[in-house]
């Protein structure tokens, strides 16, 4: 159960932005409806986030694989769960999925997939990246992309962070 309640979504100062999260995203889930307890902030989470998953030129595949995995380094259940099943309509595999846990010692993933965990990891667990983690990546990307991979790797550790401070979970109680 998450530590805050979950904002009034009939509240008439959260209507319109209920209204944007329905259009853009189908429903309003859980993690909007804690954000929605500050309308300013959600505003900017929503508008930044769609950013990041629906105007960018990174692969989806990369782009869930990144999240995917800072879902598993973060203990982040909740991220995983929202986002497994886009990551296998992007293109990853399930098996690819069993293994991110352990990507190192797989087979599964490629040299560009490699290089791109390795830098997530880097980034997630360490923040600074090594010259040589990041030369090991930069090959594989023009310019605009690995500023792009860097925002959503830096952005989901941002979301994932905020979902375990408030325990928000799949499983809590919607509001209506």
């Amino acid at each position: 159960m998450a530590r805050l309640p979950y904002a009034d979504l009939a509240h008439p100062e959260v209507s319109p932005l209920v209204d944007q999260i329905v259009a853009e995203r189908g429903s309003v889930l859980h993690l909007y409806q804690m954000l929605l307890q500050s309308p300013p902030i959600a505003r900017g989470w929503l508008n930044h986030l769609t950013g990041i998953r629906h105007h960018s030129s990174l692969a989806g595949d990369i782009r869930e694989m990144v999240i995917m995995r800072i879902a598993i380094i973060n203990g982040a259940p909740y991220e995983a769960d929202q986002h497994a099943p886009i990551a296998l309509k992007e293109g990853m595999t399930q098996a690819q999925l069993d293994d991110l846990g352990q990507w190192e010692s797989s087979s599964l993933f490629s040299d560009k997939e490699r290089a791109v965990l390795n830098y997530t990891d880097t980034m997630t667990r360490h923040v600074q990246v090594p010259d040589a983690v990041f030369a090991a990546v930069k090959p594989h990307f023009e310019p605009r992309q690995l500023v792009e991979l860097t925002a959503t790797i830096a952005t989901y550790n941002m979301v994932s962070r905020f979902l375990e401070a408030l325990q928000i979970h799949s499983d809590d109680a919607r509001a209506t």
